[in-house]
């Protein structure tokens, strides 16, 4: 299913990740509806989604990017679902391109494109509101030439994308309780149970450039 960005005018779930440039794969976005934010006083209500990624290498000290199973550690970012010139999904995907979008492609692009697209990520640390120490994504970029000519890794996570317009209700239920909550939080979530819960689900949750212009990630 396409997930369409129009032109209209820290988890627990996750083992801490070390601060620094790593090497990530986009697996998932998930559509987390209307969200309440405040900054200098002023509310806002706007739309949101969160891209993930798996994270491959190792930090500093030589440890692998992995959780205590052996998975890749994996971070997100939370993006206001906007085309406008400064908001942060555009420029971090023109950036991950390394190229501007066209009118064309601003005026309707599919962002589902980028699920399995492979980039670098730059994590810096950030204290959060309740004093503690949490790991951000400050910048996305391209993956350098030299990187991709020794290969990619395989990817690890199966690409999964989760929308309120069309909620896959198993998916959902292999989500941590922190991002189960914001989606409830939403007025579409809401709108969408009429009040009720989401249904329980059977299914057991999941283990959560050569020529640039050739070359393209998304």
């Amino acid at each position: 299913m396409s997930f369409i960005v129009e032109d209209t005018g820290p988890s627990s779930d996750f083992k801490q990740v070390p601060a620094g440039l790593h090497l990530a794969r986009c697996y998932r976005i998930i559509d987390i509806g209307t969200q309440r934010s405040e900054y200098d006083g002023v509310e806002k209500k706007q739309r949101k989604i969160s891209l993930f990624w798996e994270l491959h290498g190792e930090d500093d000290d030589g440890n692998k990017l992995v959780t205590d199973d052996g998975r890749p550690m994996a971070i997100f970012k939370n993006y206001t679902l906007s085309w406008h010139e400064k908001a942060s999904l555009r420029l971090d995907l023109q950036n991950w391109r390394n190229k501007p979008f066209t009118d064309v492609e601003l005026r309707r692009f599919d962002i589902s494109t980028i699920l399995g697209a492979w980039c670098m990520v730059t994590v810096v640390p950030r204290p959060g509101k309740n004093g503690k120490m949490y790991s951000n994504i400050k910048g996305v970029a391209p993956v350098p030439s030299v990187i991709k000519q020794t290969g990619l890794p395989q990817g690890v996570n199966p690409t999964q994308e989760f929308r309120l317009a069309d909620p896959d209700y198993e998916l959902f239920e292999t989500f941590g309780k922190g991002l189960k909550a914001v989606i409830e939080s939403s007025p579409e979530w809401k709108a969408l149970q009429g009040g009720k819960t989401a249904p329980k689900s059977s299914k057991a949750p999941s283990s959560g450039f050569d020529d640039m212009e050739d070359d393209l990630p998304f």
